[in-house]
């Protein structure tokens, strides 16, 4: 009688993992890679990043940032990708698909480049600003968007002057307090320190932050003009080692700043902007804690911000230099999954020539 038991119960649990494999995957779930968080206080709180950008190595930055709100902050993280034809991970594709995430998003975290998204995409993050739900901007974001002939979305576009005025210059001045106006100093040979706003050393999001370096050059920016709060300024260098001397020639320009944004009569929304981010900005200690504390602070919850909390990368963090002349092709979403997966596995391989 006992075998019989076991038999019928080992029948049944074949049948039950028959069903469950065989339950149909999520029409976008390669375009994603998700990071579960299990404990600490960003449980039971979901953060969407999106990611496609040609340069700066946007694929990089988001996922290692995800493992570290999710793993030491218990965070639930989406990465959503843009894609090629073949599934892999394509920086700056407009083949990203997925952000029906953004329907139980607590937070979106874009760092997209003139990007032409579907619809379908485009509509999911039309709602999420809806409702006022808080935003960050990594670099590009300023210039996320580049969609001036879709009549349905034209406004998102970074030189959008059109007739809804209140989208003057797009996604980004609306949402984030500035649009692309162009570089500041030269890019990929001179670095920047960043420096704190005087006045601004209590802001919760820059406890515990202290020596910022970021290798990405400065952008040209005016956020103040927008009624954004400015919490750091770049200091241009003439090198791209955080020794280099101070390029006395150039002003220290706002590069990270915080705002709210409110889209017709809805509800208004924490925003915080910074025009780096490359992906081996992140390297840098004050920069990755910068970036977690905004994550906590946007979504209201300053007071569970620790100065002190650990931002450590989870599973190794092997970033590429940012450039338009390679990245680490042939790579899928899947493949950075876990804790432990590199990021990012791959051969760099230069673009297409289009």
């Amino acid at each position: 009688m006992e075998k019989l038991i076991t038999g019928i119960m080992g029948i049944c649990l074949l049948m039950l993992t028959q069903v469950a494999c065989s339950q149909p995957r999520s029409a976008h779930e390669d375009y994603r890679v998700v990071y579960h968080g299990e404990s600490g206080p960003g449980k039971g709180k979901n953060i969407v990043f999106i990611a496609t950008d040609h340069e700066y190595r946007s694929e990089e930055t988001l996922p290692a940032l995800a493992r570290i709100l999710a793993r030491r902050y218990g965070f639930h993280c989406t990465v959503v990708f843009g894609l090629d034809s073949q599934q892999y991970i394509l920086p700056g594709s407009s083949d990203l698909r997925g952000l029906d995430v953004l329907k139980n998003a607590d937070l979106m975290v874009i760092f997209t480049r003139f990007a032409d998204f579907p619809d379908e995409e485009m509509q999911h993050i039309n709602d999420y600003l809806e409702k006022g739900k808080p935003v960050i901007g990594l670099r590009t974001a300023t210039h996320a968007f580049n969609n001036e002939k879709n009549p349905e979305w034209a406004h998102y576009s970074y030189q959008y002057k059109g007739p809804k005025q209140q989208w003057h210059n797009g996604f980004g001045e609306t949402i984030l307090g500035e649009t692309w106006v162009g570089h500041y100093g030269k890019n990929h040979a001179q670095a920047s320190r960043l420096l704190i706003e005087k006045g601004q050393e209590a802001h919760p999001i820059l406890q515990g932050v202290k020596d910022m370096f970021v290798q990405c050059g400065g952008y040209n920016a005016e956020p103040e003009q927008t009624g954004s709060t400015v919490l750091a300024r770049g200091q241009v260098l003439n090198g791209m080692t955080p020794d280099a001397p101070a390029d006395t020639s150039k002003k220290e320009l706002p590069v990270a700043w915080v705002r709210n944004y409110k889209i017709g009569a809805g509800a208004g929304g924490r925003v915080f902007t910074t025009t780096h981010g490359a992906s081996e900005d992140l390297l840098n200690e004050g920069f990755r804690r910068m970036l977690v504390n905004a994550c906590f602070w946007t979504m209201g919850m300053e007071k569970d911000i620790n100065p002190g909390g650990n931002v450590d990368f989870v599973g190794p963090y092997k970033p590429t230099t940012f450039n338009f002349e390679g990245y680490k092709a042939h790579v899928k979403p899947a493949d950075l999954a876990g804790w432990d997966s590199v990021i990012m596995p791959g051969e760099i391989v230069k673009p297409k020539a289009k």
